[in-house]
């Protein structure tokens, strides 16, 4: 894929920043399949050197099912016609599908001197922070990474990290079919329920759009960088961007 064929900005600095921070790249890649996102995030990160800059994907998959690397195929119940791809993300089997956000983080987490433990802690922080902006309090458990509302699971981390970078990232469900995740036992864990924005909500209009919007908001002031959204849309983004 040509990821200069789809939207992007470049991040600016937080100027409360107390150090200077790698260039960072949001890209909106739309609706894709799973496989070729997942193998151009992996070639990228095979292939980085120090130089290159650090970015966030934003986009949503097409129905799978995707096993973790050590993923058990006990929690595999009933796929049906979705397909099934064993990926080198930690985790267990989850859900992607079309109304569901994703954001897959490519940083390098040697020059920015954080361990996985930080970057989970940095991106549960982040969506916890975004869910408040819609109202809606959410909150982690131990041992069992993602973000919870009343014991559901809305948002689940998978993360590889390699090189001495990160990729993968997270799922939110935004507002999509829930069914398939009734097919498996979610992030491996039986009977575990799911919930999403859309089912705790009154405003639904173009909430696919605002949760990527703040979801992304949160990520970049928790990487010391300023909001984006704050500032400008995707529409009227020309200064930077392709």
């Amino acid at each position: 894929m040509q990821l200069s064929n789809y939207k992007w900005f470049q991040a600016a600095a937080s100027p409360s920043a107390s150090a200077q921070l790698p260039q960072l790249l949001v890209r909106r890649l739309g609706l894709q399949e799973y496989e070729p996102i997942w193998k151009s995030m992996r070639y990228l990160v095979e292939n980085a050197d120090g130089t290159r800059a650090d970015e966030i994907w934003l986009l949503s998959h097409k129905p799978v099912y995707t096993q973790g690397q050590a993923g058990k195929e006990e929690h595999v119940l009933n796929p049906g016609n979705i397909p099934v791809l064993r990926c080198d993300r930690g985790g267990q089997v989850t859900y992607h599908g079309p109304g569901q956000l994703v954001a897959y983080l490519l940083l390098n987490v040697r020059r920015r001197k954080i361990g996985v433990r930080q970057l989970v802690d940095l991106i549960e922080r982040a969506l916890l922070a975004a869910l408040r902006e819609f109202g809606i309090e959410a909150g982690t458990q131990a041992n069992a990474p993602g973000v919870y509302v009343n014991d559901a699971k809305m948002a689940a981390l998978g993360l590889r990290i390699k090189n001495g970078w990160s990729y993968h990232g997270l799922s939110l469900n935004v507002d999509m079919d829930l069914s398939p995740f009734a097919n498996i036992n979610p992030c491996g864990f039986e009977n575990l329920e799911v919930s999403q924005i859309a089912d705790l909500v009154t405003d639904r209009v173009s909430l696919m759009r605002r949760a990527s919007e703040v979801v992304v908001n949160k990520l970049l002031a928790e990487l010391g960088y300023q909001e984006f959204y704050s500032l400008k849309s995707w529409e009227r983004a020309n200064n930077g961007s392709r």
